[in-house]
């Protein structure tokens, strides 16, 4: 039966004629009356005979005739306002702030065999000073002492930089790949007409001495150079041979340090100190022929970026890769501080020591006993020691502290790692975990983005993949 006379009345608002089904719950005429009112059904109070209308009543022992008047009080809900702007798609989006949105830049396509230069220029790209200071080579033009080709991998490098930043799409990085190729034609080497795999290692180097050779600042006095003071180590090492007593000392800059990954190595510090050590053979002025040298190097200043290279393969045998796990990978200030020279670093790397000592419950000052790193003395600027806690091979006046900003210090944050998937040296596949702006990290393999965790790249331990 249906009920079309009854009135209701809300505050000085008078609804009439209001249709009541009785065949229906109360609750759907409350649903009405909130339609009519904007008085939510849960916050209306209907007065009736002997009490309020509950949604769950039944109209047969409410007592509601034809033509009746009832009385309902209430808050209605505030008007919701059409927003002033509508909902903005990603895929709506210009395609530079579609980048900013996703929080990455784009993958690179594969042009054959090129996973070692994609990787390599995913992690380069990830430093905004490289960035800024191709940005303004590309004001300042080519320089008269650089070579065309390194002129034109410097601005082939900073296109592909300009177009991963404002593309969301895979780029094809075609052009940066045939000068390359010009200008280091190692890379070229192709089997069977197929170009083949490269070391990623040698592409780091050669495209960083490259850039350090055409981004250095034209016509200043001091001829800085801006990626040896963002990647290059300075090394101090001796040379000397046994056999004839000769010794010689020098100091070169280099854009990776080496771990040598060896059945004893299970943590980097180990692997890096290896990598201090060599042996050469070269003629001998004294002896008149040739005869066997030993170079032992330890770190004169480090970089704002620091790269290490896990060394896995060996050259000799069957180049097949060692995998080791290093149960300390990620860079820590002690042993970092027992194989530098100078000490640039000493109260930034104090105050860390002295903050790991306050979270492990111990006296700031106090000396920690039975540390595995081994506890480092804290000396000024001017002098050293080695890890043997024998005097240093330079002068004090290689050890004084270099230019650099007062902010840069000792310490380092993981910003990516560069992984070879395969056992073989002459095989396999290449890809690149980055972090990026925003402190997320994903994976470039080529032209896919994979988000990962940061404790999924600490697992890798330094490990072969």
């Amino acid at each position: 039966m249906v009920l079309s006379g009854v009135s209701v009345k809300r505050q000085k608002q008078i609804f009439k004629s209001v249709e009541i089904d009785t065949r229906q719950p109360p609750y759907v005429f409350k649903c009405q009356l909130y339609d009519l009112t904007g008085v939510p059904p849960e916050r209306q109070k209907i007065m009736v005979k002997g009490g309020l209308l509950k949604g769950d009543a039944d109209w047969s022992t409410v007592g509601v005739k034809q033509g009746q008047k009832l009385m309902m009080i209430g808050t209605a809900d505030e008007i919701v306002k059409a927003p002033e702007k509508g909902p903005v798609f990603t895929e709506d989006l210009e395609e530079e702030e579609q980048v900013i949105s996703l929080g990455h830049s784009a993958g690179l396509f594969n042009l054959g065999n090129t996973c070692y230069m994609n990787s390599t220029v995913q992690c380069l790209h990830s430093v905004p000073e490289l960035k800024s200071a191709l940005f303004k080579h590309s004001h300042s033009g080519r320089s008269n002492d650089l070579d065309q080709t390194s002129h034109m991998l410097t601005v082939a490098t900073r296109d592909l930089f300009n177009e991963l930043d404002k593309s969301v799409k895979p780029v094809a990085p075609m052009q940066f790949w045939m000068v390359l190729l010009i200008k280091h034609p190692r890379f070229s080497r192709s089997h069977n007409g197929v170009f083949m795999q490269q070391d990623t290692e040698e592409c780091w180097i050669q495209l960083l001495y490259t850039l350090s050779q055409s981004l250095r600042s034209p016509g200043s006095s001091a001829n800085v150079d801006t990626v040896k003071d963002l990647f290059g180590t300075k090394i101090a090492s001796r040379i000397h041979c046994q056999e004839s007593g000769e010794e010689s000392f020098e100091t070169e800059s280099i854009y990776s340090l080496k771990c040598h990954i060896s059945q004893e190595v299970n943590h980097l510090h180990e692997g890096l100190k290896h990598g201090l050590k060599s042996e050469l053979e070269k003629a001998s002025p004294a002896l008149g022929h040739s005869a066997i040298y030993f170079k032992e190097s330890q770190i004169n200043d480090l970089p704002r970026y620091l790269t290490i290279q896990f060394v896995r393969f060996s050259g000799r045998g069957s180049r097949v890769k060692r995998i080791r796990y290093c149960g300390k990978w990620i860079i820590h200030w002690s042993w970092m501080f027992m194989i530098c020279v100078q000490m640039n670093f000493a109260n930034d790397w104090k105050l860390l020591r002295d903050d790991e000592g306050k979270k492990l419950g111990s006296k700031a000052n106090e000396k920690s006993s039975g540390s595995k790193d081994g506890d480092v003395k804290m000396t000024d600027a001017e002098g050293s020691s080695n890890a043997g806690g024998e005097s240093s091979a330079t002068t004090s006046q290689e050890a004084v502290p270099s230019d650099k900003e007062t902010s840069l210090t000792g310490i380092y944050d993981l910003a990516a790692v560069l992984t070879h998937k395969g056992r073989s040296a002459d095989f396999g596949h290449y890809v690149a975990w980055v972090k990026q702006e925003n402190g997320k990290w994903i994976e470039f393999d080529d032209d896919n983005h994979i988000p990962q965790q940061e404790e999924d790249i600490v697992k890798l331990s330094g490990g072969g993949v």
